[in-house]
């Protein structure tokens, strides 16, 4: 299952860089206004009375993206159930390196910024694209240590939950709180359905759907309920395997329509709800959302005159040197003092130089930073100034750690002594 997920990963980020490549020259050309034109076509969606419009880049931004952020969701429920964040103490260098890379980053931006204009968008560097990181790893192939994809990963996910929980807490405004009972309340009613063994999808897509509505409603950002939505997905199989095995080996050689309903349905169950719904709607964002978000996103038009009004030029130099300087420091330094303190150890066949390597692809902020981004600033040049520096400094954080990562992984093993680190620290084996 991981494996899978970062196949479609590595392939997704191949899309997604295609798409804000795309973007980019498509922003910068002759074509420049259809570009705001497109994007800026309103969509109305209603039924009767009841109609809500928006342009399509918002469209992208709060509909599509809850999407994703459910898949983002159901992963990290799954990490939780039956992966590597299950165990705390398995969990602890990864998420130990996720804080480090969070609190370092916005710490670096905040100070570069210096409480201007443009320290609202302190959160911008904090964020870790997992598609776009995953990619540039996989470009190494077996050179990397399987262990330090895994790491990888699960400090990306640690770092989607420090991100989600930035997004929620300091990016929504003008909360109602009627419309969050609302949401909450239909949020009751779904785990009432769960509760009480109703499997049909139809119900949930519908109350799901209205939660989405609800959350836009509440001055909270809707895709916050995409997450929602994922973490209370079932990661537990309804039916157990060895029940669907028995009923496939006592089924007949010509089984009838019944039995054949029975065994499919056994079939279905027998894997996690959470499980099935990434299966089928992880491709969907990998090769369709993600790379819409960054054709409507990514398109900024690369000018001199973005850096010339008040703390544009320092939010450009704030999110650079969060995302390419801080993910480093904060990753490396956290993950040094995790080790340092028996907390964690290093991922199995990896050593310090290939931490800095994936602490370095950690600047690759893409798709979360530009979303961060559409938060913080409105349309204008403190946006377009933050947009430029998330792309360059995702393209120079993919260079460093592409670079760092070759020299790191093509030295020879240098065979620490039992217990040591190949830097000289001592490994306290807590990995069960």
């Amino acid at each position: 299952m991981v494996r899978k997920f970062l196949d479609t990963e590595a392939a997704g980020g191949a899309v997604l860089l295609v798409a804000a490549v795309v973007a980019l020259v498509w922003a910068n050309s002759p074509w420049r206004e259809a570009y705001d034109t497109v994007w800026g076509t309103e969509l109305s969606v209603g039924v009767g009375r009841f109609v809500l419009v928006e342009d399509l880049r918002h469209w992208v931004n709060d509909g599509l993206m809850a999407l994703f952020f459910f898949v983002v969701g159901l992963e990290i429920k799954r990490e939780l159930v039956a992966g590597e964040l299950r165990e705390v103490r398995v969990a602890a260098m990864p998420a130990i390196a996720a804080a480090g890379g969070i609190i370092v980053p916005a710490g670096l931006f905040l100070a570069v910024t210096a409480g201007g204009a443009g320290a609202r968008g302190w959160g911008i560097p904090i964020a870790t694209d997992i598609a776009f990181a995953v990619g540039v790893v996989a470009l190494l192939g077996a050179r990397v240590p399987s262990s330090l994809k895994l790491f990888l990963l699960t400090l990306a996910i640690v770092d989607d939950i420090g991100a989600i929980v930035v997004i929620a807490v300091f990016y929504s405004s003008d909360i109602d709180v009627s419309f969050l009972v609302a949401a909450v309340v239909l949020l009751a009613v779904m785990l009432g359905l769960r509760r009480a063994g109703v499997v049909w999808l139809v119900p949930y897509v519908i109350l799901g759907v209205a939660v989405w509505l609800v959350t836009l409603g509440s001055g909270v950002h809707a895709t916050i309920a995409g997450v929602v939505l994922g973490l209370l997905a079932p990661a537990r199989p309804l039916t157990a395997a060895a029940v669907a095995r028995g009923w496939a080996g006592d089924l007949a050689d010509e089984p009838n329509a019944a039995e054949l309903d029975v065994m499919v349905r056994l079939a279905k169950t027998s894997v996690s709800p959470a499980e099935r719904l990434q299966h089928l709607l992880h491709p969907w964002t990998s090769f369709v959302v993600i790379p819409l978000f960054a054709l409507a996103n990514a398109g900024v038009a690369i000018s001199s005159r973005s850096f010339e009004a008040p703390g544009a030029a320092s939010v450009a130099v704030g999110v650079v040197v969060g995302l390419v300087v801080g993910k480093v420091v904060g990753i490396s330094a956290a993950s040094w003092l995790a080790v340092r303190t028996g907390l964690g150890r290093l991922p199995e066949g990896a050593s310090w130089p290939m931490v800095v390597g994936i602490a370095a692809t950690g600047g690759i902020g893409f798709t979360v930073s530009l979303f961060i981004t559409e938060l913080a600033f409105d349309p204008g040049p403190l946006q377009e100034s933050a947009k430029i520096g998330v792309l360059g400094a995702s393209t120079l954080a993919a260079v460093v750690g592409i670079v760092v990562l070759i020299r790191a992984c093509s030295r020879p093993d240098p065979s620490p002594a039992a217990g040591e680190s190949p830097s000289g620290l001592d490994r306290d084996p807590v990995r069960p």
